[in-house]
């Protein structure tokens, strides 16, 4: 078993009807970028009514049809945040609460301490983070799961992983393994996947694993490390 091989993400989430919202760091090919991948995806028709839409550096999930929101709690949130040489994604509000405690003066892990996995028994959808920082013209990132510890969610267990970025790799976590009933919650390290030098392609192909049937919005975003020149491309399934 090569334990260091890294897989395209068609390799990794293809034929996965439903990994759920995806948290994807890296580096591009060519060590030039700096890379961050959302995703979110959907089963009822709640999670299915939503958009990406962008503010400035800010990435907001709208929903897409205000008068079909049943429960806007745990659907609408900003994934993406910018916040001092840090840029943070997640799957949900507590990227509020990483912004923060990155202001207070906490680090990442310990601004997650105060959050744990979505009170959607039987579900318990495990909170998904990352945040990319930048300093000296290069990059490193760190990625965080909370999860419940059973299938009673009487306790979360957390997960940090702390990445110095590597030319052409990427970590990926998800919220769940696949569809299920209940679905089962993520297990293992975050996958290693391969990061090309162009984000068009990139987008294409992340977007084309995910199950046409349940994928709802796709965000994208290139930094070069040089220049800080941002490349944002953004594909949601609702027009």
């Amino acid at each position: 078993m090569n334990v260091y091989a890294i897989d395209t993400i068609s390799q990794v989430i293809g034929g996965n009807s439903y990994p759920g919202r995806g948290v994807l760091l890296g580096k591009s090919a060519d060590g030039k970028n700096a890379v961050v991948a959302y995703f979110i995806m959907g089963r009822s028709a709640n999670s299915r009514n939503r958009i990406f839409v962008e503010n400035g550096e800010e990435v907001i999930i709208h929903p897409f049809d205000a008068s079909k929101v049943e429960d806007p709690s745990l659907i609408i949130y900003s994934p993406i945040r910018k916040v001092q040489n840090h840029l943070v994604v997640t799957n949900g509000d507590q990227t509020d609460t990483i912004v923060e405690g990155i202001e207070k003066g906490l680090s990442f892990s310990d601004a997650l301490k105060s959050r744990e996995f979505e009170p959607d028994a039987p579900n318990f959808t495990p909170r998904i983070s990352g945040m990319l920082t930048f300093a000296e013209g290069d990059v490193s990132y760190q990625m965080s799961i909370l999860k419940s510890a059973d299938a009673e969610g009487t306790a979360c267990n957390r997960f940090t992983y702390d990445y110095a970025a590597t030319a052409g790799l990427g970590h990926l976590i998800h919220t769940y393994v696949c569809d299920g009933n209940p679905i089962p919650t993520f297990q293992g390290e975050p996958e290693r996947v391969a990061i090309p030098n162009e984000i068009d392609a990139f987008t294409t192909e992340i977007w084309n694993a995910l199950d046409e049937q349940n994928r709802i919005s796709l965000y994208v975003r290139y930094i070069d490390l040089e220049t800080g020149t941002i490349q944002n491309r953004m594909i949601n399934q609702n027009k």
